[in-house]
């Protein structure tokens, strides 16, 4: 076959492949959502700064601002309600669960504040959860918070914070999404952990990252800067830059001490000689 029939036969190819009409997407068939779950989810808000003046009672029917509770250490923030028959109950086992794993404690390193979405809930159930999961943490009460408050209160935080909610009157329950924050003393909005498992590596960096690297040590710095947090995921993942960055350091260290080793036997080897 000559080279300009092959070009031809090429081109016409080509000629065919453009004109192809374009194949048609079937129609998405996936049902609607449900009206109660259309409104429910989270805008994520970092860096920006809760309204620490917003005033709420505490379990034992005490009222405060948010400003108690914030000031000297970063906070882990949890919006749920305490007769959630399932979720609430998700977040917050999978939050203690990831907290005992960590070695800060709450009281010391940080503090623990959960709000109820519900504005009927009262202090009498918010003390009853707080006595259920002080128990599961098992290291004493100190930085455990428990909050319920008035409607436009409750609103004015949830809208702060980016979480999305809703109430079903047919089920009497309310629709939202699963997830906790961890917020800087100063109540900024520092990170979003998704679901209702938080890893605890995820919540350590966290707390940290929140803290300002007040608390931690050289190896969660080491850590942090391996890794970086995905604002889509709600978790830490290995970077690849930082990786290679510490990977070099680390050959660098290594190959020095090598040489200072091998330059030190070198140099007593010349003294014995000398004498």
């Amino acid at each position: 076959m000559s080279a300009r029939l092959t070009g031809i036969l090429l081109l016409a190819s080509c000629h065919a492949a453009f004109a192809a009409p374009a194949v048609q997407q079937p129609p998405d068939r996936r049902p609607p959502l449900p009206a109660a779950l259309r409104d429910v989810g989270i805008d994520q808000r970092l860096n920006e700064q809760i309204p620490l003046d917003l005033v709420f009672r505490d379990e034992n029917g005490v009222a405060a601002p948010l400003s108690a509770y914030f000031g000297r250490k970063p906070v882990v923030l949890a919006l749920v309600y305490y007769q959630c028959p399932m979720l609430c109950t998700q977040v917050l086992n999978g939050m203690v669960s990831s907290l005992r794993s960590v070695s800060f404690k709450a009281g010391e390193e940080y503090d623990v504040v959960a709000v109820s979405i519900d504005p009927t809930e009262t202090p009498e159930l918010a003390l009853g959860k707080q006595k259920q999961y002080v128990k599961r943490y098992g290291r004493g009460p100190a930085g455990w918070h428990f909050l319920t408050g008035a409607e436009a209160q409750i609103k004015t935080l949830a809208n702060a914070v980016g979480f999305r909610y809703s109430y079903d009157p047919s089920t009497k329950q309310f629709a939202h999404a699963s997830a906790i924050t961890v917020v800087t003393p100063q109540g900024r909005l520092s990170r979003y952990l998704y679901g209702v498992d938080y890893p605890a590596r995820d919540m350590r960096l966290a707390l940290v990252e929140a803290s300002e690297n007040r608390i931690g040590t050289p190896v969660d710095q080491i850590l942090l800067f391996c890794y970086h947090y995905d604002p889509v995921t709600g978790k830490y993942g290995a970077a690849a830059l930082g990786l290679m960055r510490f990977a070099g350091i680390t050959f660098v260290l290594i190959l020095s001490t090598f040489l200072i080793i091998m330059w030190r036997r070198d140099l007593r080897r010349e003294v014995a000689r000398a004498r």
